[in-house]
């Protein structure tokens, strides 16, 4: 097994979910916001609604018949992307609490707050 099969293989831990509301953090799309439509936790990458977008050339399929140039929203890292915390509606970062029951929950680090 290769060293590139490895590594294909791991999973990242990714603490964002699907419908999270982030913000761009570094690159081109810096300081724009949107909602997490899909995670792949394998490519530690996320999908954000309306970010990332690129046009690709398709061919004419049956499903597409006309073909073209259609736009898609490809995945950007996770390390760039920040959970919006609403009611500052600033960047902060994940972590857990524990409770006695032993349910766990995800809270903001700036405030500690539960994350709906």
């Amino acid at each position: 097994m290769s060293t590139k099969n490895k590594i294909e293989d791991k999973i990242y831990k990714i603490r964002l979910n699907k419908g999270d509301t982030v913000v761009v953090t570094a690159g081109k799309y810096k300081g724009k916001t949107g909602t997490i439509t899909a995670t792949h936790p394998r490519e530690n990458k996320v999908t954000v609604e309306g970010i990332n977008i690129v046009k690709k050339a398709v061919k004419p399929t049956r499903t597409n018949p006309q073909g073209g140039i259609i736009e898609i929203t490809k995945p950007m890292w996770v390390s760039k992307v920040a959970i919006v915390e609403p009611t500052s509606k600033k960047p902060s970062r994940i972590g857990y609490s524990i409770a006695a029951d032993g349910t766990k929950t995800r809270v903001f680090k700036k405030t500690g707050k539960a994350i709906k």
